[in-house]
């Protein structure tokens, strides 16, 4: 699905209690950072966005490349980029976002930006070169994520490292099906290579997937739980409450229904 750029909404910021929001011509947040502490990923599910690194080992940590599909307010391409420092692309159809970025978001000077189609940058996108995939692509209405069918998760997976590539995607909205979407990232990556979170009290449903990814033994697991919260508990990552919260894969199970009519939150009230 593409979107022409006469489509595209008008970026507009907020702020509240020191956090300032991204807005895409609606009241739903589309990403929000806190302005004393730009590093800390403010929203609750980006941080569970970021559980795909319990699938990596300590020293793997850092390695390779990182790109984002959907830029929101960068707290993922900041994170990656100045936290990790991974070579970092992000991917976003919005001008108007990616400025806002720039001058409002701390968007890192050294993170390459592509201003385009995420799904034209995957099918151009050399196979395997991505280490760390993060995708939260959704629109004004963030009602359902607009890229979100079977071509578009096995280009996902084609550009993954063949060993130990991860992808993490917002999923759950007011349209989307849960159980539909992971369905088809479980047909693209392979049934054992598919995990959920907990869904947020707003309902955005964060699932992990790898290519030719080893799980560890639950030990192994809860040691790089520690060692990610010791490193980064400060910037926002609770990685020991991540290992309670994720469930591999099963067409049976599906999370509880949202909240609210979105999978974005709304701003807190002024």
């Amino acid at each position: 699905m593409k979107r022409t750029p006469q489509a595209l909404p008008e970026v507009t910021l907020s702020e509240y209690d020191g956090v300032r929001y991204l807005h895409l011509g609606s009241p739903w947040v589309q990403g929000a950072m806190r302005i004393k502490k730009p590093q800390v990923v403010e929203l609750l599910y980006v941080q569970r966005m970021l559980a795909s690194l319990l699938w990596l080992s300590g020293e793997a940590l850092g390695e390779g490349r990182a790109v984002q599909l959907g830029l929101g307010a960068g707290a993922i391409t900041r994170f990656t980029a100045q936290a990790l420092r991974m070579p970092t692309t992000v991917v976003e159809i919005n001008r108007g976002v990616v400025e806002a970025n720039a001058r409002w978001f701390h968007l890192p000077a050294d993170a390459e930006v592509v201003v385009g189609d995420a799904a034209d940058w995957l099918a151009q996108a050399e196979e395997g070169s991505v280490r760390l995939l993060h995708v939260d692509l959704y629109d004004q209405d963030a009602a359902a994520p607009v890229l979100d069918d079977a071509p578009f998760y096995a280009a996902c997976r084609r550009v993954l490292a063949r060993t130990g590539g991860l992808f993490s995607v917002n999923l759950f909205g007011r349209h989307a099906s849960f159980a539909r979407s992971i369905a088809l990232v479980a047909q693209a990556f392979g049934a054992d290579q598919v995990w959920s979170l907990t869904p947020t009290r707003e309902g955005n449903t964060v699932v992990v997937a790898g290519r030719g990814v080893v799980v560890p033994g639950r030990d192994e697991l809860a040691a790089r739980a520690a060692a990610i919260e010791r490193r980064f508990g400060a910037l926002g990552l609770p990685a020991r409450k991540w290992l309670r919260m994720v469930r591999p894969y099963s067409p049976m199970v599906t999370p509880p229904p949202a909240t609210h009519a979105s999978a974005r939150e709304l701003p807190p009230p002024a």
